[in-house]
């Protein structure tokens, strides 16, 4: 069974309904000040943490005084991009008396979909935790084509933690956990501790209560949970009302954990093993040499590039007599990759133009 304290790679999904005061469209300080204890907590022992926060709309309604229930679209984007500057002023502010440094992250769930935003996605967050920040993750409302539902920010969560590889995942919610059935309609509905797989009989259990202010309801997070477990990624639905949520989890605090079956590299190897190659790369007997002692591909290694790709796209990897070796996602497309191909990586600005990345191919983006 995952425990907290274990994690190496967190993400931590906050509702508005903990994040915004119901009545008054307040923020809750207390509560946003228990939660920054907590993450400062979980970095000094070690973990990278990123927030997936809603409230940039219940925060910016109540500025411009709009009515409680439904909004028009029209509306819900004007009071995200009100909200949305208080929401990330709020977290640096907590944050920063525990010297974490914050960074603002705003994504769509179209952008998992686009290849080049993807990668651009993940780098730009392994980046941010690689210096130690917290980036607070949120759906981009603002410029939102479809109805803005706060429920996403559950699959947002789930997508994000696939995106960077994290090992953990917890949404704090309304309820401690996941139920046979609705707790407040069933009173002799269970608590289940643990689910170490999403059957179609748990997939029936879940239902759509969810607060005035946050819409997701069971069925969002269990979505959330099957995405995140494929990928590696254990995750737990607990209740968040607690001043200091993830210390009481980590306590004991009521809980539903859902189990992966591999860790996230495991998976995430599986994944690229499964992908047709849209090309190749031959490389000579060195670059072989440092593949197999565990390092990434660089330019250098590289004799030949065949096929079209673009940057992202699964390659072949193959040795000097061709023969196919592994597969791995390039971070060149193939007309760069055929230019850069023998150079050291000190000279890939000097022959494309443009400052470009070290490896060809990242260890992290390879099996063999």
């Amino acid at each position: 069974m995952a425990t907290l304290t274990d994690a190496k790679r967190l993400v931590i999904k906050i509702g508005s309904a903990l994040l915004v005061d119901r009545a008054s469209g307040a923020l809750r300080s207390d509560w946003l000040q228990g939660l920054a204890e907590d993450i400062a907590w979980l970095k000094s022992g070690g973990a990278e943490v990123v927030i997936v926060s809603s409230g940039s709309i219940a925060l910016g309604r109540a500025v411009l005084g709009l009515p409680v229930g439904a909004l028009a679209l029209e509306q819900s984007q004007a009071a995200a991009a009100v909200g949305q500057i208080r929401l990330a002023r709020a977290y640096e502010e907590a944050l920063a008396p525990h010297a974490i440094t914050t960074a603002q992250v705003l994504v769509t769930l179209e952008d998992s979909e686009n290849r080049r935003r993807y990668l651009n996605s993940r780098n730009t967050l392994a980046q941010l935790l690689g210096l130690g920040v917290v980036p607070i993750v949120n759906e981009n409302d603002t410029i939102a084509t479809d109805e803005i539902r706060f429920g996403d920010n559950d699959r947002l969560a789930a997508q994000v933690a696939v995106t960077i590889g994290a090992d953990q995942a917890v949404l704090l919610s309304d309820v401690d956990g996941f139920y046979t059935a609705a707790p407040s309609q069933d009173p002799a509905a269970k608590r289940f501790d643990v689910i170490a797989e999403i059957t179609p009989e748990i997939e029936a259990m879940a239902g759509d209560a969810g607060s005035g202010l946050s819409k997701g309801g069971m069925k969002t997070k269990l979505m959330a949970a099957k995405t995140a477990t494929g990928a590696g990624c254990a995750l737990a639905i607990t209740e968040g009302s607690p001043l200091r949520p993830l210390k009481a989890l980590a306590d004991g605090a009521n809980a539903t954990w859902f189990l992966p079956r591999e860790d996230p590299q495991a998976a995430r190897k599986r994944w690229i093993a499964a992908m047709k190659p849209r090309g190749s790369v031959r490389l000579d007997t060195g670059a072989v040499a440092a593949l197999k002692q565990g390092r990434s591909l660089l330019p250098i290694g590289v004799t030949e590039v065949s096929g079209a790709f673009e940057r992202g796209d699964p390659v072949e990897i193959c040795g000097p007599d061709g023969a196919a070796l592994g597969r791995g996602l390039t971070r060149y497309t193939s007309a760069e990759a055929g230019r850069i191909k023998g150079c050291q990586s000190r000279d890939i600005e000097s022959v494309l133009g443009y400052p470009g990345r070290a490896a060809l191919i990242h260890r992290d983006d390879m099996v063999l």
